[in-house]
């Protein structure tokens, strides 16, 4: 095959009448196996005679205006591309196609190899650029680029997103990337997150394909919605487009929650994810809450306050199932449903065959009678719960002797005894029957025990009573009096204990 790309380091075809050899026998087309110093080292590589005998024209051509400077340039280019894995046919194709080449020292070339090097690109990473990019090379405008990457961010970008940055974008789409890097910083981002927000969101989609007055109409908008803290904690919302993607998608939820944009702001940086939602999506969820569950906006916007997840939630796969099981319990006003699901969100997302099939299997076993207010009760309160810890839990009290039915009495009574901690569970048995000398009839008395505190409430008022004439008094009176009324007690009780 003929050397495409010598006549850019050669002299011109010659016009003789003599014939012309070809440039590379088919058994040279590769760059000689014998060792040589790499460029990298701004070293010359040894024997180059041999580049320039196997790509000059035939010694039959009688024209002499052979250049050998250019041709020794073309050696060391060849030798250059080859460090970094380029293939001898590969940097022909690649010089055919770059004339500028001819006019670029080779120590800048050199030297911006070992730029892309230092910010921890490997040999084919660097291959990959020079490819797809070749301008990369021998743009002036990639140098500020370059050190702004290792000295300002200490190389902190992940280096399959510097080599996407520079594989994917021109030169002159990169020359204002630090200027906007730094509007970025002066809106907020500290520099100690700048790259955490970089490694996080499409450099080209975010910065290199916008202009810096939309990337400060981005800020500018998100400013009343938590700004550059939704940012921070959700850089892939500078992907979105402003226009046709943020601005309907945080208008819906506006007019949902009536024009309360602190609130809106709560459930974004609560849920940033929700911004990756359609408007569409998010109409369609609200008006199947409207006419299924015959929920008001005001209902919606509360539940969406607490369980923004709601919207990925599949709307015929979970939502109506969960809601037409809460109606089958009896839970058939609007009322009934709302407070069930701000007191337990999450059953919306729960798996049904994974999770609350095992719990609706245990409660009814323990006496809850299916399609009642009393399970829809109990479900809502072990949904805080994962099911291995409820198999725990019911292992603790059934080892301090309590049967199904007392736990199904209890939980009844209170249901919050179905979402106790298993090793917090015991251990406030344990203190009950064991420091306290009580029996465990208590518990089933006053199941809300199980909700106090042990260090700051239980242990804290038992230690100071216990001494006292009141130190029997039953566990319900000790821990339900207020703290204001029970440092009263107190404090009369030692005024009484002087006296005497």
């Amino acid at each position: 095959m003929a050397l495409a790309a010598l006549p850019l380091f050669s002299n011109p075809p010659c016009h003789c009448s003599s014939s012309i050899t070809t440039f590379l026998p088919s058994h040279s087309r590769h760059l000689p196996t014998q060792p040589f110093i790499s460029p990298l080292t701004k070293s010359q590589p040894p024997n180059s005679n041999y580049f320039l005998s196997q790509s000059r024209p035939s010694t039959h051509c009688r024209c002499t205006s052979h250049t050998p400077n250019l041709d020794f340039q073309y050696v060391r280019l060849v030798t250059l591309f080859q460090e970094i894995g380029i293939s001898f046919e590969k940097t022909n194709l690649l010089l055919s196609n770059a004339s500028e080449l001819t006019s670029i020292q080779l120590d800048l070339l050199r030297d911006r190899i070992l730029s892309l090097k230092s910010l921890g690109l490997g040999r084919m990473s660097i291959n990959h650029i020079v490819i797809k990019q070749l301008n990369m090379l021998t743009s002036n405008e990639i140098d500020p680029l370059l050190n702004f990457l290792r000295n300002e961010l200490q190389g902190q970008v992940e280096k399959a997103k510097v080599k996407r940055l520079l594989s994917a974008n021109e030169p002159k789409e990169l020359s204002d990337f630090l200027q906007k890097v730094q509007l970025l910083i002066d809106s907020g981002i500290g520099v100690d997150k700048i790259a955490h927000v970089l490694n996080r969101v499409s450099l080209s989609k975010a910065i290199c394909h916008r202009s810096m007055e939309e990337i400060e109409r981005v800020i500018s908008f998100l400013k009343p919605f938590g700004g550059v803290d939704l940012i921070v904690k959700r850089p892939s919302t500078l992907n979105y487009d402003l226009d046709s993607q943020l601005k309907p998608r945080i208008r819906v939820l506006t007019e949902l929650s009536g024009g309360d944009e602190d609130s809106v702001g709560k459930v974004l940086n609560k849920y940033p994810k929700i911004l990756n939602f359609r408007a569409e999506r998010l109409e369609e969820h609200i008006e199947f809450l409207r006419s299924f569950a015959e929920l008001d906006d005001q209902q919606i916007f509360k539940i969406v306050l607490v369980y923004p997840a709601i919207f990925s939630n599949s709307r015929e796969r979970k939502l109506r199932p969960r809601i037409q099981f809460l109606k089958d319990c009896g839970l058939d006003s609007s009322a009934d449903i709302f407070k069930f699901f701000i007191k337990a969100p999450v059953f919306l997302g729960l798996s049904f065959r994974n999770n609350l099939a095992y719990k609706l299997v245990f409660l009814v076993k323990i006496g809850y009678e299916y399609r009642t207010k009393e399970l829809a009760m109990a479900i809502a309160a072990s949904t805080r719960i994962s099911c291995a810890n409820m198999q725990k839990m019911v292992s603790v009290y059934l080892n301090y002797g309590l049967s199904s039915e007392d736990i199904f009495a209890m939980s009844k009574k209170h249901p919050p005894t179905l979402q106790c901690d298993h090793a917090s569970l015991e251990k406030k048995i344990k203190y009950l029957t064991e420091e306290m000398d009580r029996d465990i009839q208590e518990l089933l008395d006053f199941p809300a025990f199980l909700g106090y505190k042990l260090d700051d409430r239980i242990k804290y008022r038992y230690e100071i009573k216990k001494d006292s004439c009141e130190g029997q008094m039953s566990v319900k009176k000790l821990l339900t009096v207020s703290n204001k009324n029970f440092a009263a007690r107190l404090k009369k009780a030692s005024v009484k204990s002087k006296l005497e």
